[in-house]
């Protein structure tokens, strides 16, 4: 075995063992990650089980404003005007 052979099986066997750790630095850190999100939802779950229900807030209807049955709207080209005098484009 030269030494030129020896030095290409050197290459790929470093080639080979770094994807290796980096492949198990990779899935330490990820498990890690998971680790702390479970973490995170105990405590958020604990803390929400700990507090009393918040009030459901109702909310009020409006009131319609009741329209006189003798008002017509404006026509569409008066309102139209009306809209471009006060500036806005359509």
């Amino acid at each position: 075995m030269s030494k030129e052979d020896r030095n290409r099986a050197d290459a790929r066997f470093n080639k080979t063992h770094q994807a290796k750790s980096s492949l198990i630095d990779r899935d330490v850190a990820t498990k890690a990650v998971l680790d702390n999100m479970a973490k995170l939802k105990a405590l958020r779950l604990a803390r929400e089980a700990a507090e009393p229900p918040a009030p459901v807030a109702v909310k009020k209807a409006r009131a319609k404003s009741p329209k006189k049955s003798g008002e017509k709207a404006p026509a569409l080209a008066d309102w139209l005007a009306g809209q471009q005098s006060g500036g806005r484009r359509t």
